[in-house]
């Protein structure tokens, strides 16, 4: 099957406007799965990275221009915002999920009911916590204990953010409906267009280059409001352009009004999804109190590994979106042999781009350790011992990150979280807790390989043994209105271990 085939949406007789035609996306019900997995995570990749550095380049602005205090605000202010964003991280994975499957049953009334309510759902809660969180800011950061001399900065710089939040959620909405409907490049180039403007305005807004005003640190948060709002200003015009399904026209917005059924599925299955995100930063600010027991150079190795592990998980990362995308759009076809192929090509390719990765890292330590950490440093050896005791680990982090985007394509959202949790919160922490007295700092460090691989052990068997396979996102078909197809009860025969199909799998695509 050529590009231009997958990239060719199947005809369905619903908006198809004359002299538009829809965004590219991709058929992940057809074509060969590594292939098409592949290209499809490639901009989830990219968007990621952009994502990163764009932290990084808006970081050494402030610090540059502003100073040391400025850069505490932004650390802190950042922790609140990460909150927030974690509390819709869930529900915009949810629809992600029930868009997939309502594309790949071809059931574009479903589709618009679950936008139509999706869009209720952000617009109200965006704005409620952006309001809220304007008017309380200066107690907020209090209340996470933020150094005085930081919080005038914090204050200013996080009501700015709270301002953009609404632009920021739909925006991140709006990408992941992308990506559930088998587009996942026109969320990169929209990405693109908003980390350039935010990077482009940051210096010229803090320190009032040209026309621009003088704004200090509450110059970073307008460049951040600006590039997130033009870009999803834009990438709206796009849509309307192109006909998407993903927009509402005319009548169609009477879908505004919430369907009871879709609204308790989007929050019932994306809570569970959210609260993974704090359960992992929980864990982090646990590792780090232990870090910070052995002091400020152990601490600084520590936090330059971390930086390390954050471009080594990023593949598998991209992976396990792109796998929970195609999942879900095979669930929704019923093409449970491809679900199953996906989750074996899957684990194989997170295995071989991450390994790759990790070998990079091995090769290239002392001057890949050196980006983060001065040369000559005393925290560099302590950083390399960390590196060679713990980057191999996340090799296996790629199986848990594959096998939860298949298994919550079907709506089985909650076994992943206790398995989180397991690992995380009844292994990893008090391994390194119990172990500490007795062997140092490297109960810390290895309490990262026996958590990732814990992790990967229990993800595996969930899915082989699990009762996913007949999990539902939907309960019922809501009001009759639209047919469910693959959001209902799968039934799934015959389903193979992924590590048992990947080697035929991986075949078949030559």
């Amino acid at each position: 099957m050529s590009d231009s085939q997958l990239a060719a949406p199947r005809s369905t007789g619903i908006g198809s406007g004359a002299g538009h035609r829809q965004p590219p996306r991709r058929n992940l019900t057809e074509g060969p799965i590594g292939r098409t997995l592949f290209l499809f995570a490639l901009p989830v990749l990219g968007g990621n990275a952009l994502q990163s550095l764009n932290g990084t380049v808006n970081a050494f602005w402030v610090s540059h221009s502003l100073g040391v205090a400025a850069v505490t605000a932004i650390s802190n202010a950042n922790i609140i915002m990460m909150l927030m964003l974690g509390a819709v991280f869930g529900v915009s994975m949810a629809a992600n999920i029930l868009v997939a499957q309502s594309f790949g049953a071809e059931d574009m009334p479903m589709v618009k009911k679950v936008i139509g309510t999706a869009n209720t759902f952000f617009i109200v809660l965006s704005s409620g916590l952006a309001t809220v969180g304007y008017f309380l800011t200066p107690q907020i950061l209090k209340a996470i204990h933020t150094p005085l001399d930081a919080q005038p900065d914090a204050i200013a710089y996080l009501r700015v953010i709270f301002v953009a939040m609404p632009f920021m959620y739909y925006f991140a909405f709006m990408q992941m409906a992308q990506r559930g409907g088998g587009d996942s490049r026109t969320p990169f180039y929209f990405m693109l267009l908003a980390v350039v403007l935010d990077s482009g305005l940051n210096p010229l807004l803090i320190r009032g280059i040209g026309p621009f005003p003088k704004l200090g640190i509450a110059g970073s948060a307008t460049a951040t409001l600006i590039g997130q709002g033009f870009s999803l200003i834009c990438l709206m015009i796009f849509l309307y352009r192109r006909n998407s399904h993903l927009v509402l026209r005319g009548k169609e917005f009477r879908l505004l009004k919430p369907d009871p059924t879709i609204l308790r599925a989007l929050v019932m299955k994306g809570l569970p999804m959210g609260v993974q995100m704090l359960v992992m930063s929980g864990a982090a600010l646990a590792m780090i109190q232990f870090v910070n027991r052995f002091g400020s150079m152990t601490t600084a190795a520590y936090g330059a590994s971390s930086q390390v592990w954050m471009y080594v998980q990023m593949p598998a990362m991209a992976l396990s979106a792109a796998v929970s995308s195609m999942a879900a759009q095979n669930v929704g076809a019923q093409r449970w042999d491809r679900v199953s192929r996906v989750a074996g090509v899957g684990v194989v390719m997170g295995l071989v781009i991450t390994g790759s990765v990790v070998v990079i890292i091995y090769a290239l330590a002392q001057w890949v350790l050196m980006l983060f950490l001065p040369p000559g440093s005393a925290a560099l050896p302590i950083a390399y011992h960390i590196n060679n005791i713990a980057t191999w680990s996340f090799m296996t982090l790629s199986i848990t990150f594959t096998l939860f985007g298949v298994v919550r394509a079907t709506g089985a959202v909650w076994p992943p979280l206790f398995i989180l949790i397991t690992s995380m919160w009844l292994i990893r922490v008090p391994f390194a807790d119990l172990f500490i007295p007795r062997f140092g700092a490297d109960a810390i460090w290895w309490s990262f390989p026996l958590g990732t691989t814990s992790s990967a052990a229990l993800a595996a068997l969930y899915y082989r043994f699990g009762g996913w396979r007949k999990s539902r996102f939907i309960e019922v078909d809501p009001h009759g209105q639209a047919a469910v197809g693959g959001v209902g009860t799968p039934v799934m025969d015959g389903v193979d271990d992924p590590l048992d199909v990947a080697g035929k799998a991986l075949a078949a695509e030559g």
